[in-house]
């Protein structure tokens, strides 16, 4: 990947003819999604078409590359944006290659465009207030991941594995799995811009606490920042927008979303995920917006928060037969029973103090007891919170066995 793209890049740099650079760039795209294809999604399409014609077809079964999905995107902006005019092609096949497997956000994202680093990969400079910054955010990150995530995680696999849970069961645990994914994914983010700020680069923020939101295209605003922006920047806009009319913005929204469920797993769960997501998105847009707007604000986001919790159940359940299953329970199982009582009980706190991370508010509350303190209290108050986290989540990690990671599919 690395070595093709390099070379891509370097084609396009090189090339006067516009019609030369646009067969560098299509060689570059076709070499990412060959490669994507074949590594990620090829056993699936294999599958899928034994299926259909009852032909009994052996499966690759290779070995996913680490990080490919991510990297892969990431490849592909360099050289539209090299194409684009927008950043030059890179002479140095050691500064490609650092972009490409830039360790901080390999595995779990951010998507990170080359533009955005450009500057810091041949130019950059460490410090020690920047690290101090890195440090703290990276531990911030851990114990989102540790201390929430992996506890709510654990409620969602001992809920999901139920035959026959209730409604509030089957509720409960799209609750524990809404702030699984979350705490996960938002901490895996923080932990991914704190090592940047150590090795001296800036990542642009993943979340800004979608949980908030009070409608789904402001939810898709504030979640997974760097994907929403990589498809809006190379996907919809190139196909349009919502430049040519409404009919053509409804097929470009079906596309990009249809092409973003596909890139999260290679199931028919995740289509219908993104499917589900661009239905919502063109009501949205269409006239639901409207309709809102004159709705109170506390009414708007029981709504939201509906439409993201029914989107994680399709994203969670891969097997089509469990989720039919698993949405029967949520809406026409016995409401509730002594197993809801008993998990509710028992996990009360730990769901609470995960509604409240999920928002501002703790962000609020300590930068107001900030502002109250001295500069040196403020630094020793921010050193102790963090030193205490880090201690927490190690003890976590060594006490506890369950430590999921949500993002081998990628």
């Amino acid at each position: 990947t690395i070595a093709a793209f390099y070379l891509c890049g370097l084609g396009i740099g090189s090339a006067k003819d516009k019609r030369v650079q646009k067969l560098w760039l299509t060689a570059s795209v076709i070499i990412g999604i060959a490669l994507l294809t074949v590594f990620k999604y090829a056993d699936f399409f294999l599958q899928s078409f034994a299926a259909v014609t009852g032909l009994s077809i052996p499966l690759l079964k290779l070995a996913l590359p680490i990080g490919i999905s991510f990297y892969t995107f990431q490849t592909m902006s360099y050289t539209i944006d090299v194409y684009r005019g927008l950043v030059k092609p890179c002479r140095n096949i050691l500064d490609v290659g650092a972009y490409v497997t830039l360790f901080p956000q390999l595995i779990a994202g951010p998507i990170v465009q080359y533009k955005t680093v450009e500057h810091e990969l041949l130019h950059r400079r460490e410090s020690v207030f920047e690290a101090s910054r890195g440090m703290q955010r990276f531990v911030v990150g851990l114990a989102k991941k540790v201390l929430i995530a992996n506890q709510v995680g654990a409620l969602w696999e001992q809920i999901a594995a139920m035959s026959e849970p209730s409604a509030a069961v089957a509720w409960l645990g799209v609750l524990a799995y809404t702030f699984q994914i979350y705490f996960d994914f938002s901490g895996y983010s923080d932990m991914a811009i704190g090592l940047g700020h150590l090795f001296g680069f800036r990542f642009l923020e993943n979340f800004e606490h979608p949980y908030e939101s009070r409608s789904v295209t402001e939810f898709w605003r504030r979640w997974h920042i760097s994907l929403s922006t990589w498809f809006r920047e190379y996907v919809y806009i190139p196909l349009g927008g919502n430049r040519k009319g409404k009919a053509r913005q409804v097929l470009n929204l079906l596309i990009v979303w249809g092409l973003t469920g596909f890139w999260h797993g290679a199931s028919w769960n995740f289509l219908l995920w993104g499917l589900y997501y661009a239905l919502l998105l063109i009501l949205e847009k269409l006239f639901l917006l409207k309709w809102l707007d004159k709705l109170p604000k506390v009414v708007r986001h029981i709504y939201t928060i509906f439409c993201f919790m029914m989107g994680w159940t399709l994203f969670a359940i891969t097997d089509m037969s469990q989720l039919g299953q698993y949405f029967s329970a949520m809406f026409t199982a016995p409401l509730w029973d002594g197993a809801a009582a008993y998990l509710l009980r028992s996990n009360v706190v730990l769901l609470v103090l995960a509604a409240v991370g999920s928002t501002t508010l703790p962000v609020r509350v300590f930068n107001a007891v900030e502002s109250r303190l001295g500069d040196k209290a403020a630094v020793a108050l921010r050193s102790v919170g963090v030193a205490f986290l880090l201690l927490l989540s190690v003890a976590f990690l060594v006490g506890d066995s369950y430590n999921p990671f949500l993002y081998f599919r990628f």
